[in-house]
């Protein structure tokens, strides 16, 4: 009887606190969204695609819409125009990070750039030194011919087995250790993987990092209900400290290794590493603490690595479901190239359907379907409604990416729908265009975008000028290609891309 009165008095106080929410709710003039249940509010509505659960309520509620995930107000942007509010006419108002409970890891949320508030001076200092000294046009020109090596090194891999008969080719697992090593040698100068799988040193590094991502990824009942975020109850926290422990010792170890180097007298090898090393802050003479070098280089490798295999392996699988346009794609390349072999950095710009391939597959299969959330710093009218200070904001690239109003057809693969017409003005990701935010757009945007976009560039049409690609004969036995989506810290393939080469 007691267990009972107690109970009841819980369901009780559950049904009233979600009474007085829905009325503090209508008085606080929030956008419109679904109602939610009482505690979990809209977390049920989300699925193992929210991307497209939230796409689906967006065309019910509205582009800007309102949800209560957990205990958290959440207001999601999905369409272009919304998007341009929240992160363009609005900027500095939504400029802040909503934290996820696994950027308090060893404090990694005041030391890395992607959550540090935009106005610090440990931000500022980390947006200069990369935007200066390692996404700049003048270090990219630099580093060229490392890229062209790493890609070099993807295409003999691929040619060796191509010789082995059906041998298929994982085309992710392969754009994810180059665009890994391409990190590791313009951070460190040296590799830190190796293409060949069985290889006996193949490396620790590579299966911790992909281990990472795959844990930061994962849905965290703690980033829905802050209040028990202490408790870590899926140890998901405990989890990725033992793994971001095992990452920061290794990229300690680089760190070691080059002091020593230095101190030995060893001549500065112009990596970012001794970049890092070297800074110096205008502002009161210091160095980088050595727990910021651990976060920034461990974000650069969670940030740059995923995405472009994603992008690539995406790519690919929309060409093999697509004759024509690989062939489409293959015939440029031959008209541009001719007999030339290896591609340079300066063809892309003369490739337009090439372009075209890579801007189509952003559109439809965006490495980060929702961005990093943005935090609203202040209480801010957006379209007639208030967007409450504190509310996390997320913006669905993914869903204005597929809006009918904005994109014909859109969930057709037509790269043609970027080849300029007479009276049109290109569409670009590079954040002027909020119809395709693949990087997001305003100060938040991803400082990586040029260093990632030369890369998927450089390796999609290495793939595709020295081989001629198709299906494996079991996936034509199993139905033919897959392309469920997997959402975690990238949207990927839920089964990974295996085709067969052959050389040309």
């Amino acid at each position: 009887m007691e267990l009972l009165f107690y109970t009841a008095c819980l369901v009780l106080a559950a049904c009233s606190y979600h009474l007085l929410g829905l009325l503090a709710d209508r008085r606080r003039n929030l956008p419109p969204g679904p109602r939610p249940l009482p505690l979990v509010g809209n977390l049920l509505s989300l699925g193992a695609l929210p991307h497209r659960s939230l796409a689906r309520l967006a065309a019910r509620h509205g582009p800007v819409m309102t949800l209560r995930l957990g205990t958290v107000t959440t207001v999601v942007a999905s369409s272009a125009d919304a998007a341009r509010e929240f992160l363009h006419r609005h900027d500095a108002a939504f400029s802040g990070r909503f934290l996820f409970d696994s950027s308090h890891v060893f404090a990694h949320y005041t030391h890395s750039m992607a959550w540090l508030p935009p106005g610090s001076p440990r931000w500022r200092a980390l947006r200069k030194v990369c935007s200066g000294e390692l996404f700049a046009p003048h270090r990219l020109d630099a580093h060229q011919s490392l890229r062209r090596e790493k890609v070099e090194q993807l295409v003999s891999h691929v040619a060796r087995l191509s010789r082995r008969q059906s041998v298929p080719i994982h085309i992710g697992r392969l754009a994810f250790t180059t665009a890994l090593n391409l990190l590791s040698s313009t951070i460190f100068s040296t590799d830190l993987a190796d293409l060949d799988v069985d290889a006996p040193d193949n490396c620790e590094f590579k299966s911790v990092l992909a281990e990472l991502n795959m844990a930061v990824g994962l849905p965290n009942l703690s980033d829905f209900f802050p209040e028990i975020a202490r408790l870590d109850p899926q140890g998901l926290r405990r989890r990725i400290e033992g793994l971001l422990q095992r990452l920061h010792a290794m990229i300690d170890h680089q760190i070691e290794r080059r002091l020593r180097e230095r101190a030995e007298g060893e001549p500065a090898k112009k990596n970012f590493l001794d970049v890092l090393l070297d800074y110096c802050s205008a502002e009161d003479g210091r160095g980088f603490q050595r727990q910021t070098l651990l976060s920034l280089i461990s974000d650069l490798f969670n940030a740059g690595t995923d995405t472009t295999a994603a992008t690539v392996e995406w790519a690919m699988a929309e060409l093999l479901l697509h004759p024509s346009s690989m062939a489409r794609a293959r015939d440029e390349l031959a008209q541009v190239l001719g007999s030339k072999q290896e591609i340079e950095e300066s063809d892309i710009g003369q490739l337009k359907y090439l372009q075209a391939i890579v801007k189509e597959t952003f559109r439809l299969h965006p490495p980060a379907p929702f961005l990093l959330p943005h935090l609203a710093e202040t209480a801010t009218q957006v379209r007639g409604y208030t967007v409450p200070k504190g509310a996390r904001i997320l913006v669905n690239v993914w869903a204005i990416g597929h809006d009918a109003e904005v994109w014909p057809e859109p969930e057709k693969f037509m790269p043609e729908r970027f080849l300029l017409a007479d009276d049109k003005l290109e569409v670009d990701f590079r954040g002027r265009d909020f119809e395709l935010l693949p990087f997001g757009s305003g100060r938040r945007m991803c400082p990586g975008m040029p260093l990632a976009t030369r890369m998927a560039h450089l390796m999609l049409a290495s793939l595709l000028h020295r081989f001629e690609w198709s299906l494996p004969a079991h996936v034509h036995k199993n139905g033919g290609l897959d392309m469920t989506e997997r959402l975690g810290l990238n949207l990927s393939m839920a089964t990974p891309l295996q085709a067969m080469a052959t050389p040309i």
